[in-house]
């Protein structure tokens, strides 16, 4: 496994934490409404930004993933 694979997988599993820690946040949700209409809400705008700067995070890593691949397949074919 190259240095390129090894750090573009090591981006996608934090990609893959976010997303866990963010679907997380938003499935706990407001408990209850003794704090007022703002106390125990989540911010979903908040969340929605980290969602897709993950979903970013983890499509340049694909991208970064792919061009790894096509630069071995490349090598494999000029050395004999």
């Amino acid at each position: 496994m190259t240095i390129g694979m090894t750090s573009s997988l090591q981006g996608m599993q934090r990609a893959e934490t976010q997303l866990n820690q963010v679907a997380q946040n938003i499935a706990q949700g407001p408990i209850s409404s003794s704090a007022g209409p703002e106390g125990d809400t989540v911010d979903l705008s908040a969340q929605a930004v980290a969602m897709i700067e993950a979903k970013n995070s983890f499509q340049a890593n694909i991208a970064a993933l792919k061009v790894d691949d096509q630069m071995t397949q490349t090598l494999l074919k000029v050395v004999p």
